[in-house]
């Protein structure tokens, strides 16, 4: 059932003394449309009901997303295992063709995220995600039969097309579960998958590459063909386990959805649904918003980083280890990613503990400051190769990070959506330029690619410095507002629609 044609379980729910969900207090404003904080703070519940509903959430909504995501990755990323198994010599790829191709990628994956993000929240995303998966998995099992560089372009820029929506669609799939403390962490999971995929992909590239022959095809068409057939067959499977949201879901009791859209309605000011009608008013709120455009910006740096690991981290292995077979080579690029795992979930798990994710992209920054430090100072090949765990270990965690962020720091569904989709869009704009940072006539030391990155890690310390002491400072000017008097005047509408500009919200870093 999709959005669109379903009624909201929260609209016919009246609120009680007991139960905030920001709605407007008809008394006190005699009707003129008011908000205000103090129904949010007497929310209360059973906080072991709570607990016990979290977790069955957490065990029914996780490992379908994170399973997806890891296929979603690994089917990105498998292009960088192919490369150095013969793709670049069958192709007949010269000077920049691997970067063109990798370019051509991300010029799709940049524009469909928005759309993509939009009809994620009109088809609803229990459909949608399979859906994206499914034909993703198709496109990779396709990539195993190409036989030239335009060929390759093709297929990974259909690729890109489906691809764009998975990682905003699952992370405001996701916000329509947690409270925005809860969020990081639970993102962190899916999250992980991208050095889990980096880790697994080359266990799965260096045992397929043991294979005589899959079929008709050898080498890294095997590793095409084989990879997206599991991925095919994952997202027939996500079709029956994904539901849309709590209201629609069958391992749920009455009295458990109601607690479900309770506790994420407790968090949302000036609104009396959970999940709205498409708007543009709350679209661009989404968009304009500043601490989603500065999170944003972070994410753009963050994933010139994050994509450039994907795409080049086993290229820079094999001059790390030139003389290692391509079986140690692919294995050689598996201990960084498990290490970048850990870190992905230790991260965000204290960001939960501490309701804070500005401050933990802040503490993340100087692990990847200093694996390239490392990598331009020595050329000795067991440091360089350490450089690579402080790296993963500081960069893949502020995705979970940046997305919790834009989702905390918006009220209405439609911002959230949109707020995600363009955090995401920035983020890949980070990977195309990510496509071109390691480049052949640089090799094997790559200082363009290492300063760059070195440059953005600095910048995202400073950046997210900033955006901290802006919010600090923002919320104390909101402290000194009028609520009563701002609003008045203002119908229900027009109260929802201010969103973010809405006098009682604060920031929350």
């Amino acid at each position: 059932m999709s959005d669109k044609d379903s009624k909201n379980f929260a609209r016919s729910t009246s609120p009680t003394a007991s139960i905030g969900y920001g709605v407007v207090d008809s008394e006190k404003s005699n009707g003129v449309a008011n908000t205000h904080k103090d129904d949010i703070a007497t929310y209360s519940t059973d906080r072991a009901a709570e607990s016990r509903l979290r977790l069955k959430i957490d065990l029914c909504i996780i490992p379908p997303v994170t399973l997806l995501y890891l296929f979603c990755f690994i089917d990105r990323a498998n292009i960088g295992n192919a490369k150095i198994a013969g793709l670049d010599k069958d192709l007949g790829l010269r000077g920049y063709d691997y970067n063109i191709i990798l370019t051509s990628f991300y010029i799709s994956y940049v524009l469909f995220e928005i759309p993509s993000n939009m009809a994620c929240k009109w088809i609803g995303p229990g459909w949608y995600i399979p859906g994206l998966t499914l034909a993703f998995g198709l496109i990779s099992l396709c990539t195993a039969f190409v036989n030239n560089r335009a060929q390759a372009c093709g297929v990974r820029f259909l690729l890109g097309v489906f691809e764009a929506g998975m990682m905003p669609g699952v992370a405001y799939y996701m916000s329509r579960w947690y409270r925005r403390s809860e969020l990081a962490f639970r993102l962190s999971f899916y999250i992980a998958m991208g050095p889990v995929g980096g880790a697994f992909g080359g266990l799965l590239a260096s045992g397929i590459f043991k294979l005589d022959r899959f079929g008709s095809l050898h080498d890294w068409r095997m590793l095409f063909a084989i990879e997206g057939i599991i991925t095919i067959g994952l997202a027939l499977i996500g079709f029956f386990t994904m539901t849309d949201r709590p209201e629609t879901a069958r391992w749920l009791s009455p009295a458990e959805k109601e607690l479900a859209v309770r506790r994420i309605m407790s968090e949302r000011i000036g609104t009396t649904e959970v999940l709205d009608k498409m708007d543009r008013q709350k679209t661009l709120r989404g968009i304009f918003n500043p601490t989603v455009l500065a999170t944003g910006f972070i994410f753009l740096l963050t994933n010139i980083t994050v994509q450039g690991l994907g795409f080049f981290l086993p290229t820079i292995i094999r001059t790390i280890y030139p003389k290692s077979t391509l079986i140690s080579q692919q294995l050689h690029t598996v201990p960084p990613y498990a290490v970048g795992t850990f870190f992905t979930i230790a991260i965000p798990l204290l960001s939960w503990r501490y309701d804070n994710r500005n401050a933990f992209i802040m503490l993340s920054a100087p692990l990847v400051i200093a694996g390239y430090i490392m990598f331009l100072a020595t050329n000795n090949a067991q440091v360089r190769y350490g450089a690579t765990f402080l790296i993963a270990s500081g960069a893949f965690a502020n995705g979970a990070l940046c997305n919790a962020q834009v989702s905390a720091n918006v009220i209405s569904d439609t911002a959230r959506s949109s707020a995600i989709g363009i955090t995401v869009m920035m983020g890949n704009l980070g990977g195309l330029i990510a496509t071109w940072s390691f480049l052949l006539f640089d090799g094997p030391d790559y200082h363009i690619g290492n300063g760059l990155n070195l440059a953005t890690s600095t910048t995202i310390l400073f950046t997210s410095l900033l955006l901290t002491l802006w919010m600090v400072r923002d919320n104390k000017k909101r402290e000194r507002i009028d609520a009563e008097e701002k609003l008045r005047g203002l119908s229900q509408k027009q109260v929802q629609d201010l969103d973010w500009r809405h006098p009682d919200f604060r920031w929350k870093p």
